[in-house]
C-alpha cells in the first residue's frame, strides 16, 4: 500500500513532466520568429504575465512560506527561466516601442514581486499567515490568465472551427489541471486546487467545443496567427 506522501511526489512528478511539456509547447512559434527576424504577428503579453505567475508560485513553495512543496519550486522555476527565454527573444525581434513596453512590464513585475517578498517576510512571521498571503494572490494571477483560453474557446464559438485550438494542447491543459488538483488533495492545499481544478474544467470545456466543432471546421483556410495560451505549472 503506497502511503499518501509517496502517491503525492508521484503525481506531483508527473505534473512536472506534463507542466514541462506545456511550457515548451510554444517553441515552434519562437523558431519561426527566428527564422522570420521579427516578431511581428505574436503578442509577448502571455509570457510577460507568466514570468510573474511564475515567479510568485516558486515563493510560494519555499520551505518558509509553504514547506513540503519542493515539486511545485522545481516546474515553476524552470518555467521562470524559460519565460524570461522566450520574453528575451521577443525583445531582441521586435521595434523599440514594443521593448520599451516589454521592460515597463518586467520592472513593475520585479517592483512587485519584491513588494510581495518584503511584506511576507517582514511582516508575517507564520507559514500559514505567509501561505494565504501568496496562495491568494497565486490563484487571483492564475485565473486572471484563464482570459487568454477564453478568447480561444469564443472564437471556436463563433466561427464553428477548433483549427486555432490544437487538440493535444487542449488534453494537456486538461490533464495538468486534473494531476495538480489530485496532488493538492492529497495533502489537502486550497490554493494549488482552487487554480488548477479551474484549469481542469477549462481543459475539459475545450475538448467538448473540440469534439463539437471538429466537423465543421474548414482544415484548408489560411491561417492566421494567434496568442499562446499559457498555463502555469502549479
Amino acid at each position: 500500500m503506497v502511503d499518501t506522501e509517496t502517491a503525492r511526489t508521484i503525481v506531483g512528478i508527473v505534473g512536472n513532466v506534463i507542466s514541462f511539456g506545456l511550457f515548451m509547447s510554444p517553441i515552434p512559434t519562437f523558431i519561426t520568429i527566428w527564422k522570420k527576424k521579427t516578431a511581428s504577428g505574436f503578442k509577448p503579453d502571455p509570457y510577460v504575465a507568466t514570468v510573474l505567475n511564475c515567479a510568485m508560485w516558486v515563493f510560494y513553495g519555499m520551505p518558509f512560506v509553504h514547506p513540503d512543496s519542493l515539486l511545485v519550486v522545481t516546474i515553476n522555476g524552470f518555467g521562470f527561466c524559460l519565460e524570461l527565454i522566450y520574453v528575451g527573444i521577443f525583445f531582441i525581434y521586435s521595434p523599440w516601442k514594443r521593448r520599451r513596453n516589454i521592460l515597463l512590464a518586467l520592472l513593475v513585475e520585479l517592483i512587485f514581486m519584491a513588494a510581495v517578498v518584503a511584506i511576507t517576510l517582514l511582516v508575517l512571521h507564520t507559514t500559514g499567515r505567509r501561505s494565504t498571503l501568496v496562495g491568494i494572490l497565486c490563484i487571483i494571477f492564475n485565473i486572471a490568465m484563464y482570459t487568454s483560453p477564453l478568447t480561444i474557446m469564443r472564437r471556436v464559438i463563433q466561427t464553428k472551427s477548433v483549427k486555432y485550438m490544437p487538440f493535444f494542447l487542449s488534453l494537456a491543459n486538461f490533464l495538468n489541471g486534473v494531476i495538480w488538483a489530485v496532488y493538492a488533495l492529497l495533502k489537502f492545499d486550497p490554493f494549488v486546487l482552487v487554480p488548477n481544478g479551474l484549469g481542469a474544467l477549462s481543459g475539459l470545456v475545450q475538448l467538448i467545443l473540440y469534439a463539437t466543432y471538429y466537423r465543421t471546421t474548414k482544415w484548408d483556410e489560411p491561417e492566421k496567427p494567434t496568442s499562446e495560451i499559457e498555463i502555469s505549472g502549479a
